[in-house]
């Protein structure tokens, strides 16, 4: 028979890219998983994965049983929900993963909010240079730019323009750029961040105009970091322009700190989304985060 921990093994495996991956996720050591998947595939009578030397991989039938798995196990947690009594609330683990600078800025303190309607859950907020990356290990993930997956649903929490901005002694010294091709000739900072290429500007006028067109600039960099508040920082300190999304510029605009540059180009949005999976098997938990979030925007 088939147990529950037969299925937490199997979407472990799913998961994870190697077997001592999936064994730390599941708390055991890499020969105990061994010993526990060889024990389900002779109760299944089918091999479920393809060992070599080096890693682990899924056969078809493994990869089935994992997708099977993954959704018996959402409907347990959604069946044990439902079950609740309403007088005791919300219980269980919800798990968030969200990108560093927006994470402690915005989704620390809603969940903190969040955490004090519902004193019997259990919060976890993992902070990750690429929070969909993390997205097998999590319930809902914040993610600042536009995901197709149709077994996720994004709800916007923000639209999130990005403006183009220098300190007010970077412009004294080296003057404001007007146009898209003016940006060849200043220093630029970029940040590494969802594989993107981030050398690529793209611009489009901000309002319909009769000369102007949508253009992409291709940038040579003065300076690169994977961390926003890194560029931020460097831009302050007159180092260069800086392409910055909307939420981490107007703090420091508001101090004086940072201007922004070229307000009748529009660049690139990234809209900050909160994902969650597809209705389809959503916990309780889960539903209640959507619920408060989208009230919070």
């Amino acid at each position: 028979m088939i147990q529950i921990e037969d299925l937490q093994l199997a979407a472990a495996l799913l998961r994870h890219p190697s077997l001592s991956a999936a064994a730390r996720a599941l708390d055991l050591t890499p020969p105990a998983l061994s010993m526990r998947l060889r024990k389900l595939e002779t109760t299944l009578g089918v091999a479920l994965a393809v060992r070599s030397a080096r890693r682990l991989s899924l056969t078809s039938e493994g990869e089935r049983f994992g997708r099977e798995a993954e959704t018996l196990l959402a409907n347990l947690n959604t069946l044990r929900d439902s079950l609740q009594r309403a007088d005791q609330g919300l219980s269980g683990t919800l798990r968030v993963v969200a990108p560093f600078g927006y994470g402690r800025l915005h989704v620390a303190a809603m969940l903190a909010r969040f955490a004090k309607l519902h004193p019997r859950l259990r919060l976890q907020l993992d902070l990750r240079e690429t929070p969909w990356a993390e997205r097998h290990e999590a319930d809902a993930v914040v993610h600042i730019g536009v995901v197709r997956d149709s077994s996720w649903v994004g709800h916007t929490l923000a639209a999130n323009e990005r403006w183009l901005c220098a300190s007010p002694a970077y412009v004294k010294t080296h003057g404001a750029p007007t146009a898209p091709r003016d940006l060849a000739q200043h220093a630029c900072i970029c940040i590494r961040e969802n594989q993107e290429d981030v050398t690529l500007w793209h611009l489009r006028p901000s309002v319909p105009h009769p000369t102007r067109r949508s253009e992409t600039v291709r940038i040579a960099p003065a300076l690169t970091t994977n961390d926003g508040g890194v560029a931020r920082h460097w831009a302050e300190q007159g180092l260069g322009l800086v392409l910055r999304s909307e939420w981490d510029a107007a703090d420091a605009m508001a101090r004086g700190s940072l201007v922004r540059l070229m307000p009748d180009w529009a660049f690139d949005s990234a809209p900050i989304m909160l994902l969650v999976p597809s209705r389809k098997g959503r916990s309780a938990r889960v539903q209640a985060l959507v619920e408060f979030m989208d009230k919070g925007r």
